[in-house]
């Protein structure tokens, strides 16, 4: 292999993935990187949408005064929507997490 002999990558490494290429730790402690946790961010997704919209709907009919304040939580709600459907999106698509 003509990595290990000259210092060299070949292409092969590059598509396969380099050890600890991420982890700027890795040489030093050996730790493995980290995996990405698709299935926790899907359930925080869904707890931020319901907590959101439903505070916000509260915020807004017994509490006029701040309805500004209930805006930007359908504003965050809706985000949560969107990051909730992508999440979705990658775990049909086969990603690990």
């Amino acid at each position: 292999m003509r990595g290990k002999r000259d210092g060299k990558r070949d292409r092969t490494e590059y598509e396969r993935g380099l050890p600890g290429h991420h982890d700027l730790f890795a040489r030093v402690t050996g730790a493995p990187s980290g995996l990405s946790a698709l299935t926790l961010r899907l359930w925080l997704a869904g707890f931020g949408f319901v907590f959101c919209t439903v505070f916000a709907i509260l915020v807004l009919y017994y509490l006029p005064p701040l309805a500004w304040f209930g805006w930007i939580l359908l504003v965050l709600g809706a985000v949560a929507l969107v990051d909730f459907f992508w999440v979705l999106h990658r775990k049909r698509r086969g990603e690990p997490g």
